[in-house]
Formats: structure tokens, C-alpha cells, sequence
């Protein structure tokens, strides 16, 4: 490979990794939902797999059962961070397919 194609790969590399980072930040933005017991508690957490909200139906908290209150709300919080992670990869996969680098010839 001469200079002049390492050069061009290096450069479609970079451009490479610059369009992954910039999605990787869109999605980290983005707002994923979970919910538990028909809608008891929902979840929203980031494509950076951080907890933005958790939202109680008031009902379920007058009912005072506490071991209930938590299952539920894990459970929520679990189907939120199942469907981001699961959506920013697939987004991810989806974008690095579809930014394949040439590959070099065999040096032999």
C-alpha cells in the first residue's frame, strides 16, 4: 500500500469514527420508556443508560405495599434500560454497517 492510500484509509477512518461519536451522542440523548404493572410505574431513562424519571401511580403507594412498590419499579426501570441498550446498538451496528472501510490488500 502506498502512502498516498494509507493516507486516504486514514482519513475515511477518522471520518469513520467521527460519524459514530456524533451518533453516539444523539442517542445518548434520546428517552426510552419502560413500564410495569399495566402502566403502574413507568421509567425513562437516556440512551446513555441513565435513570431521567421514575412516575408512580399515586394508587399504588396508598396501598402501602412497599415489597410490591420496588418489584414493580425495578421491573420498569429493567424494561427501560433492556430497550435503549438494545436500540443503541442496534442503531450503532446498523451505522458501522453501512460505513465499511476498504479493505487493504494483502501485503505478501
Amino acid at each position: 500500500m502506498n502512502p498516498e492510500e494509507l493516507g486516504r484509509l486514514m482519513e475515511q477512518a477518522q471520518e469513520v469514527q467521527a460519524k459514530l461519536a456524533a451518533l453516539q451522542q444523539e442517542l445518548a440523548l434520546r428517552r426510552f420508556e419502560g413500564s410495569s404493572g399495566g402502566g403502574m410505574v413507568t421509567a425513562v431513562v437516556t440512551g446513555a443508560l441513565r435513570v431521567h424519571e421514575v412516575r408512580i401511580e399515586p394508587s399504588l403507594v396508598e396501598r402501602g405495599d412497599l415489597e410490591m412498590l420496588q418489584d414493580l419499579t425495578a421491573a420498569a426501570l429493567n424494561a427501560a434500560l433492556g430497550y435503549a441498550q438494545s436500540t443503541v446498538q442496534a442503531e450503532l451496528q446498523r451505522a458501522s454497517a453501512g460505513l465499511q472501510l476498504p479493505v487493504p490488500p494483502n501485503a505478501d
